[in-house]
């Protein structure tokens, strides 16, 4: 469903752009992989549309948000005049906010607990449109973030499965800041091959070439392209 962005971008690529692309490829070669495994998703969150416009330009076609409202202000005038552009929800959704979800992103990268589920289910088939769909998993186990504990992960995607009639394709995850992020994009990944799943949405701007050697398929980069917000 994801188109891959053109590679390589071109040489007056905005702040960083191209070198991230220059880093993908290079860690998809050490990792012996296809460039075209790995989706860059350029996280424009608190950057308008001028700020955005010049990456779209350069070849960016796929973009993460944070928050719907944010995204709702924004890029539906940018999507009118690039109406290649895939956008995905990489923050918490409300689940009052699973309508408008539903119906700006082309992905959602953070169904975690039962009532999301179930807002997104209702919303799926009152919209017929299917976003692609990614459980958030908390690996850190941190009381202040959201996300499914591993231990509960199985169970979780089963009920995705089962209960709601939700088809997901992937795992996300978010290492705890201190913490070596290997282990975490590990873990995460022996979780979706045991589910079945082939999409892992791993990695940011300091670790995103470490997730690509443990399997990431969406990396989320933000301050690499865009710079310090």
């Amino acid at each position: 469903m994801t188109p891959q962005n053109p590679s390589p971008l071109t040489a007056h690529s905005p702040n960083g752009l191209a070198t991230v692309e220059q880093e993908i490829a290079r860690a998809c070669q050490e990792a012996r992989r296809d460039r075209k495994s790995v989706t860059l998703i350029a996280v424009s969150k608190t950057f308008d549309a001028d700020a955005i416009t010049p990456a779209i330009k350069a070849g960016q076609l796929v973009f993460g948000e944070n928050r719907v409202q944010e995204a709702k202000a924004k890029w539906p005038g940018l999507m009118a005049d690039y109406p290649n552009i895939v956008l995905h929800l990489i923050g918490p959704l409300q689940s009052n906010k699973a309508k408008e979800a539903v119906a700006l992103f082309d992905a959602i990268h953070s169904v975690d607990r039962p009532s999301i589920c179930e807002a997104l289910a209702k919303e799926i088939v009152s919209q017929k449109r299917r976003p692609e769909l990614f459980v958030q998993l908390n690996t850190g186990e941190e009381p202040q973030k959201a996300g499914v504990a591993p231990g509960e992960a199985d169970a979780f995607l089963a009920a995705c499965r089962d209960r709601y009639g939700l088809t997901v394709s992937g795992l996300m995850c978010i290492p705890p800041v201190n913490d070596a992020p290997a282990p975490h994009f590990a873990l995460t990944a022996k979780i979706a091959a045991r589910n079945g799943l082939k999409k892992l949405s791993m990695g940011m701007s300091a670790d995103f070439a470490i997730a690509i050697q443990f399997g990431a398929t969406h990396v989320r980069v933000g301050s690499a392209i865009f710079g310090h917000r």
